[in-house]
């Protein structure tokens, strides 16, 4: 005879596949956690990386050297930094973040979360991107020597080496390594700035006739330019150029595993502070980004705002950011930090000089949101 009744042997049912579901639900929750931790997103990160004193020292192969040299001329010292500022890239189109990792990126303030397309564009090998990246660091480099030598008068002579044409791109075929660019639409190009620049005005709508020295001789040759595969989108021509300059001195700038050309305008000031008595900024602790032209043009670079974390983790309360890259500066500045927004260096000089005096700082462009 049973002891339950059929209301008893109900509850027990009940409280059964109440476990049953409670179970089902645990286990869902911890795939779900699981799933999280390891399954990839389409996304990478961007972080705040190492900061560079350009007035200081670096460490290659063991040895503390100076991060620029400049080894024939009289230098002075200085005080205070010049800092560069860099981003770290979290994950790659070969292995990418977990969505537990994204999703703690979207909560932090000094991480970003980006389409990995926008980082590693499509059909662009991870060797293409580092030598592109090589490259684009070595002629930042060259540039800032030229702005900072114009800056304090000093003449020089340049001209763009075609280093390589991209595979199947708009230039392959037509241009060739070793080709001398002179012209871009029958105006002259001495910076590879400036090349990018005068594509970029162009457009893609036609071909823009381009003019060449190869081996020794002068011609013209017309390519129409593409939109670029990655963000943003720009009218490119598919060529990896070598910005070469023939300068009254030498200045090594020593760098290694750093690529990109957004270290241009704070490599310009380091250079000017060692070439001209007393300290540009006063002894102020100082971080900044931007591309530069040799004509001192300052450019939009990428992770604005995890530079500026980077500034504040450096010890900087000044930071130097393009106009350019305002949009992406105002409302996102931590705390601690002030901003300035410069267009050129010679904007750049004066905020330091401001500085340096504590003066007239007010008066100074800044980041509006």
């Amino acid at each position: 005879m049973s002891l339950f009744t059929d209301d008893a042997h109900a509850a027990a049912d009940a409280r059964l596949r109440g476990r049953r579901v409670g179970w089902l639900l645990l286990a869902l929750t911890l795939f779900g956690v699981f799933g999280l931790a390891v399954l990839p997103s389409p996304y990478v990160i961007e972080r705040p990386g190492p900061v560079f004193d350009t007035l200081g020292v670096v460490t290659i192969d063991g040895n503390e050297v100076p991060l620029i040299q400049i080894p024939t001329e009289p230098t002075f010292d200085t005080t205070g930094s010049l800092s560069l500022l860099t981003v770290n890239v979290f994950g790659n189109r070969e292995q990418s973040p977990s969505w537990f990792d994204v999703m703690r990126a979207w909560v932090d303030p000094s991480q970003s979360v980006v389409p990995v397309d926008s980082i590693f564009p499509p059909g662009v090998s991870t060797e293409q991107r580092r030598e592109q990246s090589r490259l684009d660091m070595e002629n930042s480099k060259q540039e800032a020597i030229a702005a900072a030598l114009r800056a304090i008068g000093e003449p020089y002579e340049s001209q763009l080496r075609v280093a390589d044409t991209v595979p199947d791109s708009p230039a392959e075929g037509t241009l060739r390594s070793d080709d001398i660019i002179l012209t871009v639409a029958d105006e002259p190009v001495r910076d590879v700035t400036a090349l990018r620049a005068a594509i970029a005005a162009h457009g893609t709508a036609g071909p823009v006739e381009i003019g060449i020295r190869r081996s020794g001789s002068d011609r013209t040759v017309s390519i129409t330019p593409v939109l670029s595969d990655g963000e943003p989108r720009v009218p490119v021509i598919g060529v990896l150029i070598a910005g070469e300059y023939v300068f009254p001195f030498d200045v090594e700038i020593q760098l290694d595993n750093v690529g990109g050309p957004s270290a241009g305008m704070m490599f310009a000031l380091g250079i000017i502070d060692k070439l001209t008595p007393g300290s540009l900024a006063g002894g102020a602790d100082v971080a900044g980004t931007g591309t530069i032209a040799a004509d001192g043009t300052v450019g939009a670079i990428g992770g604005v705002v995890q530079k500026m974390h980077g500034a504040v983790g450096a010890g900087a309360g000044w930071f130097l950011a393009p106009v350019a890259n305002c949009a992406e500066v105002a409302g996102n500045v931590p705390a601690g930090l002030e901003v300035f927004a410069v267009a050129t260096l010679d904007d750049a000089i004066r905020v330091l000089q401001a500085i340096a005096d504590d003066s007239g700082l007010g008066e100074l462009a800044r980041c509006e949101g």
